[in-house]
């Protein structure tokens, strides 16, 4: 009887630790799912996007620069993609993301446009930027206009104009102020398209080439090695301005606007500053000596395409 007893205890004493056991797991799985039905409900903070950028390799150094003051100001990362104007576009179309396109030039932006990629409502003009040749620092070679480029053994580098938009603006240049035999003598001394704006200066401070036609801003970027040689007023065939938009693919329109905002706050126009870009198109004027017209499209002659 004792033992039976004793049984009956321990078999009451199991079902009850059983039973508590059951309704703690349903608690904490009702709970476990409340919490994670709050997370997947609730509105993502804007600080914890990041932005990712498709840009023209002409405004690199200060976007970079202003990039991370972004970043430190607004806690929103801005991963930045550069590369010619015409190359990072493509990029851009064929992954199919991306929050905002800056290229170096509104040539590439008004493609753009024509192809639906970027709302054109928000294009914003942030810098200005005018042609130059660049030369390694001291002028060793004696380059002190567009013809000096005709002499023979003068080693020459324009960016390749179907993707990079200084490569587009030099062969305008060249187009509109060279007779046909001039222009063959330039071809000849014409040994490397370089893929973007930051490969044509370097062409210059690695000392691969003796000159470029590229922006008078390249002397800013790495004033040890390039010294810029001014287009006489007659050479130079437009002003040109680096433009903003928000890309069809953002998942975050309100960060991206608020980048474009901010390169245009003082602050971000501070930094194009410190590089000498022109922040007004009556800087770019002055540094000319004329006016010129500012931005449009200029459309590549075949027999500069390889």
């Amino acid at each position: 009887m004792f033992v039976s007893k004793l049984l009956n205890v321990f078999k009451k004493s199991a079902a009850i630790l059983l039973l508590m056991a059951v309704v703690t797991s349903i608690a904490l799985t009702g709970c476990s799912q409340n919490m994670t039905s709050k997370k997947d409900t609730s509105t993502p903070n804007p600080t914890q996007k990041s932005l990712l950028v498709y840009a023209g390799a002409a405004s690199k150094p200060p976007t970079e620069e202003a990039a991370k003051l972004f970043e430190e100001k607004t806690g929103v990362k801005v991963d930045l993609v550069f590369g010619g104007s015409g190359t990072v576009l493509s990029q851009m179309s064929l992954n199919k993301k991306g929050d905002l396109y800056f290229p170096g030039s509104s040539d590439f932006m008004e493609k753009a446009k024509q192809k639906g990629l970027v709302y054109p409502e928000t294009e914003s003009k942030i810098v200005y930027l005018v042609n130059a040749i660049n030369v390694q620092k001291g002028n060793p070679k004696n380059i002190h206009s567009l013809k000096d480029l005709l002499k023979p053994g003068i080693k020459v580098a324009i960016a390749n104009p179907e993707t990079v938009c200084v490569g587009l603006y030099a062969t305008e240049i060249i187009d509109k102020s060279l007779t046909q035999e001039e222009k063959q003598a330039f071809k000849k001394n014409l040994i490397n398209y370089t893929e973007s704006c930051d490969k044509t200066a370097a062409a210059i401070s690695l000392k691969t080439v003796d000159a470029v036609i590229g922006w008078s801003v390249f002397q800013n970027w790495d004033p040890k090695n390039i010294e810029t040689i001014p287009l006489q007023k007659n050479e130079i065939q437009r002003i040109a301005y680096i433009p903003i938009a928000i890309s069809k693919y953002t998942e975050n329109k309100e960060a991206a606007q608020k980048f474009i905002d901010f390169l245009n706050s003082e602050e971000g126009k501070a930094v194009f500053n410190k590089y000498h870009y022109f922040i007004t198109p009556e800087e770019a004027t002055a540094f000319i000596g004329t006016e010129k017209p500012i931005g449009g499209e200029y459309k590549l002659n075949e027999d500069w395409i390889k």
